[in-house]
């Protein structure tokens, strides 16, 4: 029971402490996507901890979950991970990791099916609204759609066809190379299937809202893919350029200004793409990839290395 107890103090710890590392540091703003991937190895592994533990708490507590968990294990490595004595604790401690990792089901599920459903209502939308000449195909085949509408607006709507939308107000306000600009954005978040990565975030804070490292990814989730695909765009269409797109694109909805609304962090993407901070050396990118990825290893380590000992 040792074991299980190890990871679950090891997840806390994680819990605790990376969040408030990674959230306070000044480089996630210069590497979006390394910040990414560091915040899904962070919380891969709390989630991996709480697994494990769940498993191990099972076997020393239930016969029939330890004939499938150590099946074909010798006798001395069972030893290691079960003991009576700690068979009421370990009980309680698996139907509780149980019962958190059901209800993460049942809220990536609801999530899912949300986005489906916000999905078929914006498609019957676009459907109603798009003008379509006799003999066009339907909108829901067009990768590419325009929208007659006053606002300037584009997004990418993800699903089995993605189809990008823009608003005739934004192809009207966008110029030269600011329409290229942001196409390219908005591929960018199709391209690095943004939109799942969204949607695991916002089901994990929506699941387990009092605890602070899932609320935290959702928030920095949301923020990093946005600069990330701004980089996808300043890369092949200047910095500058993208900047203008989005002035171009919010100048009408307040965010801008002494009155901006609390929601929008396009002044800050647009201060980040006109003053941009240098990229970490390749080296230290390297580096960091490396440690990122060695997190979800460490729960790994904590579970198997008492029992490969046992095997001496």
């Amino acid at each position: 029971m040792t074991v299980p107890l190890a990871l679950m103090v090891l997840a806390l710890l994680a819990a605790g402490l990376a969040p408030r590392v990674l959230t306070r540091s000044s480089w996630p703003d210069r590497e979006p996507v390394l910040a990414l991937w560091a915040w899904q190895c962070l919380v891969g592994a709390v989630l991996l901890c709480c697994g494990l533990a769940m498993a191990l708490s099972g076997a020393a507590a239930f016969a029939v979950v330890r004939s499938h968990v150590f099946a074909g294990a010798p006798d001395g490595v069972v030893r290691v991970y079960t003991s009576s004595a700690y068979a009421p604790w370990a009980g309680a401690l698996c139907l509780l990791l149980a019962c958190g990792g059901a209800w993460t089901g049942a809220m990536l599920l609801r999530e899912i099916k949300d986005a489906r459903t916000r999905r078929r209502k914006r498609r019957a939308e676009l459907r109603e609204r798009v003008p379509r000449l006799p003999g066009e195909p339907a909108a829901s085949s067009e990768r590419l759609v325009v929208l007659e509408e006053e606002r300037p607006d584009a997004w990418w709507l993800p699903g089995a066809t993605p189809q990008l939308v823009i608003t005739t107000a934004a192809l009207r306000r966008l110029k030269g190379r600011q329409l290229d600009a942001v196409l390219e954005h908005e591929q960018g978040h199709a391209r690095a299937r943004h939109d799942w990565l969204l949607h695991c975030s916002s089901a994990l804070a929506t699941g387990f809202s009092r605890v602070p490292v899932f609320a935290s990814f959702r928030d920095q989730v949301h923020r990093l893919v946005e600069l990330a695909a701004d980089d996808a765009a300043s890369r092949r269409c200047g910095r500058l350029t993208i900047a203008l797109a989005l002035v171009e694109l919010n100048e009408g909805r307040g965010v801008f200004g002494p009155c901006s609304t609390p929601v929008a962090m396009v002044p800050q993407r647009v201060h980040r793409l006109l003053t941009p901070a240098p990229r970490l050396p390749v080296s230290r990118r390297v580096r960091m990839t490396a440690v990122a990825s060695f997190v979800p290893v460490v729960p790994l380590l904590v579970a198997f290395v008492p029992g490969l000992s046992a095997l001496r």
